[in-house]
């Protein structure tokens, strides 16, 4: 036997052990899989992308992609189970401009890694036009920078693996993809594209605790259903604090406190809840944007109408 293998067969005798002891919670490294689940004879799949962006900053305007990662997996449509993937891909590209220090101290690409690189732009397009759906881990912000270095993202199906989980319900504390790995015993180095990517596929595979459900099946009924973006407009001073607690953030721009939704049903809750700890009965009106899953998660406007209250 390979000295390396008793090694590792040792630690993971010493693992096992610890996991007994109530003391103890063990951590194993996210090893990449290919092959998941198998598939049975004439089995329908389909294929999704998995993403991952790293960029020179914040800001979609002024700032741009540096690597693109994405993993091409196949899935059952029905149970949501990920069977295996078919193609890995991630690349750099040099900005033509010094990366930031402080961005380099996040993900740790230099300028020298960049030099002289460029994503495959015909590559990307191949990939992506055969994906039914695109999931990134907070898709809100890697969304608008792909949208604009290729367009195929435009009309794609997106979900995001951050606000299409209702983590909170689910008794989960933090959607942070390293803690909710960690929850399963796994850890791995984050902050890179592809490795950011094989840690989201294995998130899509674990189970819920509340609702018993795969991570993936839970995203493909989300893009089932509308995503609507309340905007409290109007709303006094004073209600800012409660509008805070309640979930809305504020929009400098358009100088409103607004909420995203995932149903007509939860729409109907807050439009109730606003009545009462907000506007106390006033007359009021409030805006209602409606989103589908080619449009939500990107900076693009969803179908936008007015209500009474």
């Amino acid at each position: 036997m390979n000295p390396t293998d008793t090694h590792s067969l040792d630690a993971e005798n010493m693992a096992q052990t610890l996991e007994q002891h109530p003391d103890f919670k063990v951590l194993r490294r996210l090893v990449p899989q290919r092959e998941i689940h198998p598939t049975l004879p004439g089995q329908v799949l389909l294929r999704g992308v998995v993403l991952d962006t790293e960029t020179t900053g914040l800001s979609v305007d002024v700032d741009q992609v540096i690597e693109l990662g994405m993993l091409v997996f196949e899935f059952d449509p029905v149970t949501g189970v990920v069977h295996r993937v078919v193609e890995v891909f991630d690349e750099l590209e040099d900005p033509g401009r010094p990366i930031p220090p402080e961005t380099t101290a996040v993900h740790h690409i230099t300028d020298d890694m960049v030099r002289g690189k460029r994503i495959d732009d015909a590559q990307v397009q191949a990939i992506v036009s055969t994906a039914t759906v695109v999931i990134a881990h907070n898709a809100s912000f890697d969304r608008p920078f792909v949208e604009k270095r290729w367009p195929v993202f435009i009309d794609k199906q997106w979900a995001c693996s951050i606000r299409d989980v209702d983590w909170k319900r689910e008794g989960v504390s933090s959607a942070k993809l390293e803690y909710l790995l960690q929850m399963q015993g796994i850890f791995y180095e984050a902050h890179r594209a592809e490795t950011d990517c094989w840690a989201l596929l294995k998130l899509l595979s674990l189970v819920l605790p509340q609702s018993q459900q795969s991570v993936m099946l839970t995203l493909l009924e989300s893009l089932n259903q509308p995503q609507i973006r309340l905007y409290a407009t109007g709303s006094p001073f004073d209600a800012k604090d409660a509008l805070k607690t309640r979930g809305y953030r504020w929009a400098p721009e358009i100088k409103c406190w607004h909420r995203q939704l995932g149903s007509d049903k939860a729409l109907a809750e807050e439009i109730d809840w606003l009545k009462r700890k907000v506007y106390q009965g006033k007359r009021a009106s409030v805006e209602i944007e409606t989103m589908g899953g080619t449009i939500r998660h990107s900076q693009r406007q969803g179908l936008k109408t007015v209500q009474a209250l």
